[in-house]
């Protein structure tokens, strides 16, 4: 089995996703799919080293304290899965493409969901700037990567073209929001969904696809 997990690194229940999603293959330690973790820009027009957190959420809701009366159910929810959202500590919104990029290089030695969680960790609990490329560095060396290969990669614009295409390629299947989890490129479901919810996909798209050959769909 497949799994492709559409995410963002800027994602916030992306984040809660994850919790979620790990939550539900440990409930199922019969079935190991093959996890893909696939690169969708929320925020693909930003500056390549991001903008001031406070200028962006302006822009984007209105002012700093609605967005905070937005995320009230975020932080309640990040709390139940074992998250502290700590987003007073944010002082820029990033460019995610060169976390992205990480995550792919990750994926080399088979550390790709380290990099995703600890990602989503600097971000949203340490308030790290995850475009700046000597913090990316940092936390790639934190994960196993070798520092000299990882700033090669990152000061180069390696993959980032394989960034864009593959956002652009989830934008064409029809994605719209993230996160969402595409099964065997049969199912898809989107959504920080409840560990209940996804191990049910998995169970269908096993059955299923054990006697009949899996279909394109989308979230």
């Amino acid at each position: 089995m497949r799994i492709d997990v559409v995410f963002d690194t800027v994602c916030p229940w992306c984040y809660v996703g994850k919790r979620r999603f790990d939550r539900a293959l440990s409930a199922r330690p019969n079935i190991q799919p093959e996890i893909r973790y696939r690169s969708f820009l929320l925020n693909a027009d930003l500056p390549p080293n991001g903008v001031d957190r406070k200028e962006f959420l302006v822009r984007k809701f209105g002012s700093p304290q609605q967005y905070e009366r937005m995320i009230e159910a975020l932080i309640i929810t990040g709390k139940s899965e074992g998250i502290n959202f700590a987003l007073d500590k944010i002082q820029r919104t990033p460019n995610s493409a060169n976390s992205h990029r990480l995550v792919r290089l990750a994926r080399t030695i088979g550390a790709e969901s380290v990099a995703v969680n600890a990602l989503f960790s600097a971000y949203f609990e340490r308030g790290l700037d995850i475009g700046d490329t000597e913090t990316l560095i940092l936390l790639a060396e934190e994960i196993g990567l070798d520092k000299s290969l990882v700033t090669t990669h990152l000061y180069s614009e390696g993959d980032l073209n394989s960034v864009f295409n593959e956002n652009a390629r989830m934008h064409r299947m029809g994605i719209t929001g993230v996160p969402c989890y595409i099964f065997n490129n049969s199912k898809a479901i989107a959504g920080a969904q409840e560990p209940e919810i996804i191990n049910r996909m998995i169970d269908m798209t096993f059955t299923q696809d054990a006697v009949s050959p899996p279909l394109q769909s989308t979230c």
